[in-house]
């Protein structure tokens, strides 16, 4: 059996300091073995860290301009939830920590919820539920139809 696959995501944040604190907020941890004065590693689960990068320290890794996620549509990131509830407090803290909630159209299709929010950078991260029995037997009764 092979080993699950990690995630690093990396994300280019105006001010470290706030933007961990942020993070925190959300329920990440700093990780201090990958976290330095240009950068913070922060560990959503087991499997999905993100790396929070000053601009000059994510300057080193691309020779392309920064995007700036609050006018520039840059990358959808989609976590997963263990339920509806827990999509709503996660965004919830992401609103309490200053970011903003459902910057794009709640998402509720009975066997599957989300919502989003924007962090302090702009970047914006989906956070969705899914009933996958009851998403199956949707699509099972659609294709017989």
């Amino acid at each position: 059996m092979s080993k699950a696959k990690m995630i690093f995501v990396n994300l280019p944040v105006s001010n470290l300091a706030r933007a961990t604190a942020f993070y925190e907020a959300i329920g990440a941890t700093k990780n201090p073995q990958f976290s330095d004065e240009t950068a913070s590693g922060m560990v959503i689960s087991e499997t999905i860290h993100v790396m929070l990068l000053t601009h000059d320290k994510f300057r080193q890794f691309t020779p392309k301009t920064i995007a700036d996620a609050r006018t520039t549509s840059e990358v959808l990131i989609c976590l997963s939830a263990d339920s509806r509830e827990s999509v709503d407090d996660t965004v919830n803290k992401a609103k309490n920590a200053g970011g903003s909630a459902d910057p794009s159209a709640k998402q509720d299709y009975g066997f599957m919820y989300g919502r989003s929010f924007e962090d302090l950078d702009g970047h914006i991260w989906e956070v969705m539920w899914m009933d996958v029995e009851a998403f199956t037997k949707a699509q099972s009764a659609a294709a017989n139809a």
